[in-house]
């Protein structure tokens, strides 16, 4: 997957937001919050609630690598 969250997840744990206080407000449901964990695909929707909740903007939270992160194929 070409999109990271190590930015959202960084700043949730610095404002204090855990996955409990993600459940009990019920800004996303537990699977959302597992696909973020791990990588997986998230729609806009999900994207927006992030942002008004940290009062943010996409490119705070989320990254896109190009290509393999693991280091160039191309040589």
């Amino acid at each position: 997957m070409p999109i990271i969250y190590d930015k959202l997840l960084a700043m949730m744990k610095q404002k204090g937001i855990t996955s409990y206080t993600i459940r009990q407000n019920n800004i996303i449901g537990q699977a959302t919050l597992t696909k973020i964990k791990n990588g997986g695909d998230i729609d806009t929707r999900t994207i927006a609630k992030f942002c008004e909740l940290l009062d943010c903007q996409p490119g705070d939270i989320l990254e896109y690598v190009s290509g393999d992160s693991g280091g160039s194929q191309n040589e």
